[in-house]
């Protein structure tokens, strides 16, 4: 599949001595990725801690799934503020400032007093996550020019998701087993200085597009739409899903929706031009992300408080139990990865959200309390399933995007992706808040791969139309 040249101009046929290092180093793909490593590790690192935080700084379940949440939450909402700011100021600088305040923001978390703190240091954290993404693909772009080396770094770069994601909730379940929750947070320090450094000395500066127009009141409307989305299903379990409170933040979500929308339309130079959304590949698989990101995410969610608070298991125990479904993720991104090239996207996609809708079944349909042996295969299906998908989406979404345009439409999905994220956390804690059990919660995370499967069937284009794209 032919990649779009980053928004902010990376310049391909860059010569000098910094593009050849980067032809024949693998310095700049250790770099970025290090940075992308370190922002999807703590979306699935802090789940089996947040059983722990909670005890020990006395949050409520309500504070527990916004630890959680407040990080992707702030993560989606910036996604494309960050986008916008790599392509005016350069993406080496923002992803740079972006590994900086990451950084500094996981230090906060690991000496934060009181969950109030710690969430507001999350928030922090999920900023510097928004700074980073949108730059990592534009500087491997910039970094490795020849479509062979950029084919394979763009491979490794989507395989960091299934690594960050498998070691997460074994890597956290042994931390806060041995040394205590705090580390969960102190590992990234080492992480983010080595990034950094690596940055600074392998990777080229960014070009800079100085005319390009940040257009903040659609910032604004995005942020505003995701925390009023995410805050109103925190709130749902507690309050119930009638209360004038909860039903008040859907519709002013929905409203901050439209307002985008509309602000869109008005724009000389939009954030998001609105022919991109109603582009079928583009739209349907940023949908088709949404969705299965919702699914996978709330599933780990609701799976690690069921094996601590029902089960009785220790974190460690917990990150053990759920190896099975995210051991698998890295295996399936990179044979995904191989097969795309003889089969095209489509198969990739549907097959595996019907994987994934086949592995929640399983479990909402193994009884109440189920032997954990029955919950090893629908784990392994659903992680397999999600990551099988994810190589064929994110090379929809890049190949129908103009070039112009290819840091807007990596911002669009993977800002769809984390509001799946978000709300599927939120709606799962929200659903056993309410007492309506795992089986529900699993049952409605395989509905939502149902749906994307048959989006995906509809949306992302067939073998015939690779070659096209």
């Amino acid at each position: 599949m032919p990649f779009a040249e980053p928004a902010g101009g990376g310049a391909p046929g860059r010569t000098g001595p910094a593009s050849a290092v980067a032809r024949r180093s693998p310095a700049p793909l250790l770099a970025v990725c290090a940075g992308y490593f370190m922002v999807i590790l703590d979306v699935t690192i802090i789940n089996v801690a947040v059983p722990v935080v909670g005890r020990e700084l006395s949050a409520s379940l309500t504070g527990i799934q916004w630890i959680t949440d407040g990080y992707t939450l702030v993560f989606a909402g910036l996604l494309m503020t960050g986008g916008a700011l790599g392509d005016r100021l350069g993406n080496r600088r923002v992803f740079c400032c972006g590994v900086a305040l990451f950084t500094v923001s996981s230090a906060a978390c690991a000496l934060a007093p009181s969950a109030a703190v710690l969430v507001a240091a999350r928030l922090a954290e999920g900023g510097g996550a928004a700074l980073i993404v949108p730059g990592s693909l534009a500087l491997l772009q910039q970094a490795y020019p020849a479509p062979a080396a950029r084919s394979r770094a763009f491979g490794l770069w989507g395989s960091m998701a299934g690594i960050a994601a498998s070691a997460g909730p074994l890597l956290g379940g042994l931390l806060v087993s041995t040394v205590g929750w705090r580390w969960v947070f102190l590992i990234n320090l080492p992480v983010g200085a080595a990034c950094l450094l690596l940055t600074l000395r392998y990777v080229a500066p960014s070009p800079r597009n100085a005319a390009r127009a940040l257009d903040w009141p659609a910032q604004c409307t995005v942020v505003a739409a995701v925390a009023l989305l995410t805050a109103a299903l925190n709130e749902a379990g507690r309050r119930g899903w009638s209360d004038p409170a909860v039903l008040a933040g859907l519709g002013l979500a929905v409203l901050a929706v439209a307002a985008f929308a509309l602000r869109e339309w008005l724009a000389r130079s939009p954030a998001l031009p609105l022919c991109l959304l109603r582009s079928r590949p583009m739209g349907g698989a940023a949908v088709v992300g949404l969705l299965f990101n919702f699914a996978f995410y709330g599933m780990v969610f609701t799976a690690s408080l069921d094996f601590q608070r029902r089960r009785g298991l220790s974190a460690l125990e917990t990150g053990l139990a759920l190896f099975p479904a995210v051991a698998m993720t890295m295996f399936a991104s990179v044979l995904s990865g191989r097969l795309s090239r003889g089969t095209g996207d489509r198969p990739l996609v549907v097959s595996g959200m019907l994987l994934g809708a086949l592995g929640l079944a399983g479990w909402a349909a193994a009884g109440p309390r189920p032997a954990y042996a029955l919950l090893v295969a629908p784990m392994m299906a659903t992680g397999f399933g999600t990551s099988f998908a994810l190589t064929g989406s994110t090379a929809t979404v890049m190949g129908a995007a103009p070039p112009a345009y290819a840091g807007a439409a990596s911002a669009l999905f993977n800002t769809t992706r984390q509001i799946g994220s978000a709300t599927g956390v939120a709606l799962g804690g929200s659903l056993l808040a309410a007492g309506a059990g795992v089986r529900i919660s699993m049952a409605v995370g395989a509905l939502a791969y149902l749906t994307a499967a048959a989006l995906a069937w509809r949306c992302v284009p067939a073998k015939a139309d690779v070659g096209d794209r």
